[in-house]
């Protein structure tokens, strides 16, 4: 989602800023734009400079030389669009130019991540002392609310604006009377500093100073950070002079080569097997402290497990349920994270409440692990790739996945190495509950460790769904089925297809064909069925019927046992071998392929879908 870089330095910055943008547009964006104080740089003269465009980072980049703007205090932003169209005038940065006529010369620039909940009524009293918009945006109100508060020092007029703010928040703000001065806050937004040799930086996502610095200070809910050049201050949400910890972080750049693949979503689909190798790096065995040093006495304390999740993240916590019922033998409930909140619930203080999430900055996912702790449910675990993120730090318990950086926004690397987290979640809460035998658990550790070998398997299925893609790329509706634990994976592979190629795609369990859906199916609806040989397949083969006998097309991935083959009107593609529990991460890689060359032959913008965002960073 909207990324966020900003510097004070004795050089011109404005490359490091446009480097820092292209190292987070893997979050997704539709406008860009950068501000710097032409004053800032080597005793010059002038003030406030700004490029802005619609367009990718390069062209802004092209913009910003011809246009020649160079500081060595500055601020950059990626827009994700939700106040306002993606237009020129919506993006960031806004400038503030006072009361009355905005073609002043600007005197507040400043970017934003997040919502202001109460824009609204801020705008309107602004309006009211003379101030003029620009912008449909709620992130110019917050560029007037500061000049309206300036009396000489932009630490003090933040400080004082953020107190009128409701919503969630990152900024970075600098004013054209302190040419070597940025201030940055956060609330519910991610917001980091960056500390070099004689310069300071604030960013969303350390991957953005990847290469510049890999000193991180992590700022905590309701800071507001001073930086200028070679020092920096901090101070908490009651506004107390606070130190935060520096941490030495190897952060990975965004513009990673992508070798032989034409896209990223491509590269990070051929990197599963050696995803979930990483992931499941040094697990010899099954034990509670994979997930902290405490997490036996927690495990032992709870009762039921309750998952908090958005998108494919709650997919897989969908699997993980039955995994969870099934073998510990766990009461198990799986809530989408944005509506979890909002209803009233039924706390049990024995619950452990698992979040999963990618960045662990998502916003939805942060907000319903705070409200069950609010309902008094200590007990928190989280499934996450990223170990410094605001998740891991807010949980009681963690399994920090290995999936390595994924650019491209339609996940795939992320959501396998998640299920298989999940899957070791499931291993140590049946052996502490006492319903995991040695014999059970050499199995099932044998037949993880033997994963990136099928996984690669699967992957040499990659010339068949081309040729099924070729059927797709017309069409502009498609029907997944699946049953029991591949239920989830259909629905995941129906989002797949959604985000990538923007045909409409929905996930149904199959039995629920003849309680409605059966009336969409037609030979122009291609209906995907995963197939595994399972205790569902009966079942699932008079399901498919029913499709056949109403003139549906089927494509089928099937196990090699279950004996399905091609004929008119049924495609077939067979899965390399039966995997049994850990069938789902298998299963799911084929949907993935056939999301992704159904795209490639749609021209969408693979790597970047419209309308969608990485990290999810606001409601």
């Amino acid at each position: 989602m909207c990324g966020i870089v900003a510097a004070v330095s004795g050089r011109n910055i404005v490359p490091i800023l446009v480097q820092g943008l292209q190292r987070l547009e893997y979050r997704g964006y539709d406008s860009c734009g950068v501000a710097v104080h032409a004053a800032s740089l080597n005793g010059g003269t002038g003030g406030l400079q700004r490029a802005r465009s619609t367009a990718r980072v390069s062209e802004l980049m092209a913009q910003i030389q011809t246009d020649h703007v160079e500081g060595g205090t500055g601020i950059a932003h990626t827009r994700w669009a939700t106040h306002g169209a993606p237009a020129v005038h919506n993006a960031h940065p806004h400038f503030s130019h006072g009361k009355g006529d905005a073609s002043q010369p600007g005197r507040v620039a400043l970017v934003h991540n997040g919502i202001i909940e109460n824009h609204d009524e801020l705008r309107a009293a602004l309006q009211a002392k003379g101030y003029v918009f620009s912008s449909q945006t709620d992130t110019e109100v917050i560029a007037h609310l500061v000049d309206s508060l300036y009396n000489g020092d932009v630490f003090e007029a933040v400080k004082a604006a953020v107190l009128q703010l409701h919503g969630a928040y990152a900024i970075a703000v600098f004013h054209k009377d302190e040419p070597q001065r940025v201030v940055g806050a956060r609330a519910g937004s991610p917001l980091i500093l960056g500390v070099g040799q004689g310069e300071t930086f604030l960013a969303s996502d350390a991957m953005a100073l990847a290469g510049v610095t890999d000193k991180i200070v992590y700022l905590e809910e309701g800071d507001v950070v001073d930086i200028q050049l070679g020092k920096y201050a901090v101070q908490d949400r009651q506004h107390q002079p606070v130190s935060r910890e520096v941490k030495t972080v190897q952060a990975h750049s965004g513009a990673a080569d992508l070798g032989p693949y034409r896209h990223y979503m491509q590269k990070e689909i051929f990197e599963q097997p050696r995803a979930i190798a990483d992931t499941l790096e040094g697990v010899e065995g099954i034990t509670p402290e994979l997930f902290g040093q405490s997490a036996h006495s927690v495990f032992k304390a709870i009762d039921n497990v309750l998952i908090l999740a958005c998108g494919t993240s709650y997919y897989s916590g969908c699997v993980a349920k039955y995994w969870i019922e099934a073998i510990a033998k766990l009461p198990c409930q799986v809530e989408i994270a944005s509506e979890y909140r909002y209803r009233d619930s039924v706390p049990n203080p024995r619950t452990l409440v698992v979040t999963i999430t990618q960045s662990g900055e998502t916003a939805d996912t942060l907000a319903a692990l705070r409200h069950a702790q609010g309902l008094g449910l200590k007990h928190t675990l989280t499934i996450c790739n990223v170990a410094t993120s605001a998740m891991v730090r807010e949980c009681e318990l963690a399994y920090v996945t290995r999936a390595g950086t994924e650019i491209g926004v339609a996940s795939t690397k992320a959501f396998t190495t998640q299920l298989a987290g999940l899957f070791l979640l499931t291993l140590a809460l049946a052996q502490v509950k006492g319903h995991l035998s040695a014999e059970a658990e050499t199995l099932h550790i044998k037949d993880m460790r033997h994963l990136p070998a099928a996984l690669q398997a699967v992957l040499a299925l990659e010339p068949q769904l081309i040729a099924w893609s070729q059927d797709f790329a017309s069409k502009e509706n498609a029907l997944f089925l699946g049953r029991g634990t591949h239920y989830p994976i259909a629905l995941e592979g129906a989002l797949k297809l959604k985000e990538i190629t923007y045909i409409h795609a929905e996930a149904y369990a199959a039995g629920e064909l003849k309680h409605g859906p059966l009336a969409l199916v037609t030979s122009a609806m291609p209906v995907v069925t995963v197939a595994p040989n399972d205790s569902l397949l009966e079942k699932l083969k008079s399901n498919m019927q029913e499709v056949r006998a109403r003139g549906g097309v089927l494509y089928v991935l099937a196990d090699g046992d279950t004996k399905i083959e091609n004929s008119e009107g049924v495609n077939v593609i067979r899965m390399p071998e039966h995997y049994g529990v850990l069938s789902p991460i298998l299963h799911v890689v084929p949907l993935q392929l056939l999301a992704y060359h159904t795209a490639c032959a749609r021209g969408t913008d693979v790597d970047k879908p419209r309308n969608l965002a990485k990290s999810v960073t606001v409601e």
